[in-house]
């Protein structure tokens, strides 16, 4: 006899770490004047996923050290001029044999030991993407992004970007991210103390973790899914 579904015992939400039960991520959905117009509904995927501090530090630190320029070099005993026959015959002149002149021990030879000049640190793609998606699901649980409406800014106008962050009430420093093409976004926010305004394609873990508050436009939304896909 088949069983009726309806019988059954409903299953229970599924439930994080700490116990409680695991509710879709929203964000507000800010105006030009800062006040929140609706809230909208993030991706679970991207906004919900559980938070590895592991991989937080691990993409930051890859991130950091690829920014080092290591342009300090001291030449080798490969790259100084001269040295190319021996100084003298091997035997019978009373002195110590010598290959080259420019052995490190010698005046004008190369150095012995040359600064570290690669700083690459290599972390998985899959390592990457999964510490991005922590950094911006621990923004989400603790509520410190938010969505920006970007066509209420006709002009760029740094005092109604400055009055929209008053508005919205979050702690600095905060991380705007806009589409390429929103011009008036980026110059009415890029000139303010402690906001930083970058874009998706150059977004990395370590800005997400130097911003207290995460400013997102609605036309960037998308891209920064991408990233973290």
């Amino acid at each position: 006899m088949a069983r009726d579904p309806r019988s059954e015992p409903a299953k229970p939400a599924p439930r994080s770490q700490s116990g409680s039960a695991k509710s879709t991520p929203v964000a507000p959905v800010l105006d030009s004047s800062g006040k929140k117009a609706k809230d909208a509904s993030l991706l679970e995927a991207i906004f919900a996923a559980e938070v590895k501090p592991h991989l937080v530090h691990e993409a930051v630190r890859a991130e950091l050290a690829g920014a080092r320029a290591g342009t300090r070099a001291l030449k080798s005993r490969g790259l100084v001029s001269g040295g190319r026959s021996k100084p003298w015959r091997q035997k019978g002149t009373g002195r110590a044999r010598a290959g080259t002149t420019r052995a490190s021990h010698w005046t004008g030879g190369g150095a012995a030991f040359q600064p570290r000049t690669n700083f690459v640190v290599k972390i998985n793609r899959k390592e990457r993407r999964a510490a991005f998606r922590s950094a911006l699901s621990a923004h989400a649980a603790e509520g410190t992004i938010g969505l920006l409406d970007g066509s209420g800014f006709e002009a760029p106008s740094t005092k109604q970007a400055l009055a929209l962050l008053t508005a919205w009430g979050k702690e600095s420093p905060v991380l705007v991210v806009a589409a390429e093409d929103e011009e008036t976004l980026i110059k009415s926010f890029r000139n303010l103390d402690r906001v930083a305004v970058t874009v998706p394609s150059e977004l990395e873990v370590r800005d997400l973790v130097w911003a207290r508050a995460l400013l997102v436009s609605e036309a960037a939304l998308e891209a920064v899914h991408g990233r973290a896909q």
